[in-house]
């Protein structure tokens, strides 16, 4: 069976991009997912300096293992100030301390939400300039606008945009 990771980029408690990410790695058929939350992976701000005297957080090499384990990354990045969270750069920043290339070739579904018009596309944008840097394969990406109008009791209300996604499912599900 496929083994897929799903997570947000927050640490939000009730974060809109881990819903959204929840449905989308839902979609996928014959796929056992695993939804991990960054609020389990607590980190130490990066600095060099740490690292020098304490290494890589045991936390960060944590989520680099289920990457490595995982066959596929379906990913929803929340957009602070037009960026990534500070809790993901934060991870993001250790994890690549510890391996360069990250995402080790994993297939992804790269996504963004946001309460906003442009549903985190400033976020989506820099994102799919930066992973592949790091050795990801994004297959598709998605971004849904206005999340409180278009998303309902873990679903995508819209059905343009939910016929979207489920089109962007069935590509990253080919590169399985």
């Amino acid at each position: 069976m496929t083994n897929i990771i799903a997570f947000a980029g927050s640490n939000s408690k009730d974060s809109i991009n881990k819903q959204l990410a929840i449905y989308a790695s839902g979609l996928i058929e014959d796929a056992q997912v695993t939804v991990l939350d960054l609020n389990d992976f607590e980190l130490p701000i990066f600095s060099k300096h740490y690292e020098k005297r304490h290494g890589v957080p045991e936390n960060a090499m944590s989520f680099l293992n289920y990457i490595k384990q995982s066959d596929g990354i379906v990913l929803s990045l929340a957009e602070n100030n037009g960026a990534y969270s500070a809790v993901f750069k934060n991870l993001f920043d250790w994890m690549s301390r510890a391996e360069a290339k990250l995402f080790f070739g994993k297939p992804m579904l790269l996504m963004a939400t946001s309460d906003g018009r442009r549903g985190g596309i400033s976020v989506l944008t820099m994102a799919k300039e930066r992973f592949p840097r790091h050795d990801a394969q994004i297959v598709a990406n998605f971004s849904l606008p206005s999340f409180e109008s278009n998303f309902s009791n873990g679903e995508i209300t819209n059905p343009d945009l939910d016929n979207e996604l489920k089109r962007k499912v069935e590509l990253f599900e080919k590169q399985l």
